[in-house]
């Protein structure tokens, strides 16, 4: 079969378009044809050996896939060959087809396109958990989100308004910005006076809950932005800039500051996950979530798909298909 291939930690033009070994349904594991390929930060900085995970070379990258089982292994009783399913993994999505743990498998509903399958994982699973278990987000507070046109950002705009919050959004451009308005944003900032805006929004009060995917200045403006009792939820750094935090200002503003890893989540509380994840199908049903699906690409482009997403050019969710 076809699949994307990084034969060292290098940079995105080395990745390779090539033949790699059929997976095989192991004992516990399922095999699955990919229809949809979820495009994820992480893989971009996982194949330059940018990303916390550092797998041996060669290895095919990517997390996410959906589409129908074509292979059942030995002691696998939640599925069976032709169901329709999606799968989180850490390795192995970029391809025609992929072996999975059963364990990592989940049917979807026949309302459920394999794109947004692909979406609700990753992008707005991090932005889920952050909310809820990280941020712990309440009915009539106020999230500001930052990255408010990218994946994560819109899926946090959509869960903030499904959880009751004010949100607002932030997007460096007007067609972002118009993004982040279409997805339920109650008020649409840039970031050029981001500090000044924020107070005015909050006519004082401050944000209670900031989701920081940025880093860089911006971070700065939400650290002297927040409320009293305020969470800051740290999601990454599409920036390139690791910001620095002035302790103090957690001290005189009474707020935290919230390490978001959603990857470690979903291996060390699996049954939060899967909560997580009947939820977001449950508000995915009723129409509360909807994933914005950029493109859908031929697997073979997935260097360029990877460096627009890495660039910050992308505005919601990019989807490879083989």
């Amino acid at each position: 079969m076809k699949a994307i291939v990084a034969r060292d930690f290098a940079p995105l033009e080395a990745l390779e378009y090539a033949d790699w070994p059929e997976p095989q349904a192991g004992p516990g594991e399922v095999v699955i044809a990919a229809e949809a390929i979820g495009v994820n930060f992480p893989d971009g900085l996982l194949v330059q050996g940018l990303y916390q995970m550092k797998p041996e070379p060669p290895f095919v990258p990517g997390m996410e896939m959906a589409g129908p089982v074509v292979a059942v292994g030995e002691g696998v009783s939640s599925v069976k060959v032709g169901d329709r399913v999606a799968t989180l993994g850490t390795l192995g999505a970029y391809a025609e087809k992929m072996a999975a743990s059963a364990k990592t498998v989940f049917p979807l509903p026949d309302g459920v396109s394999f794109e947004d399958a692909c979406a609700l994982m990753c992008g707005y699973g991090t932005s889920h958990y952050a909310l809820k278990q990280r941020g712990q987000l309440q009915p009539g507070e106020t999230l500001c989100v930052l990255g408010a046109s990218g994946l994560t950002g819109i899926a946090a705009v959509q869960i903030g308004k499904a959880m009751g919050a004010t949100v607002i959004g932030v997007a460096s451009t007007e067609e972002k910005q118009q993004i982040a308005r279409d997805a339920g944003a109650d008020i649409v900032l840039g970031y050029d006076n981001l500090k000044d805006d924020l107070k005015k929004a909050t006519e004082g009060k401050g944000v209670d809950v900031a989701f920081d995917p940025v880093g860089g200045d911006s971070f700065d403006a939400l650290a002297r932005s927040m409320a009293w009792g305020g969470r800051l939820l740290v999601i990454g750094f599409a920036s390139g800039t690791i910001p620095k935090l002035p302790v103090n200002l957690t001290l005189v503003k009474g707020f935290s500051v919230v390490g978001v890893f959603w990857g470690a989540f979903t291996q060390r509380e699996p049954k939060a996950y899967a909560d997580n994840m009947g939820e977001l199908l449950a508000w995915y049903a009723n129409g509360k979530v909807k994933p914005v699906i950029e493109g859908v690409y031929p697997l073979a482009d997935a260097p360029a798909i990877l460096k627009r997403v890495l660039g910050r050019g992308a505005t919601g969710k990019l989807v490879l298909k083989p």
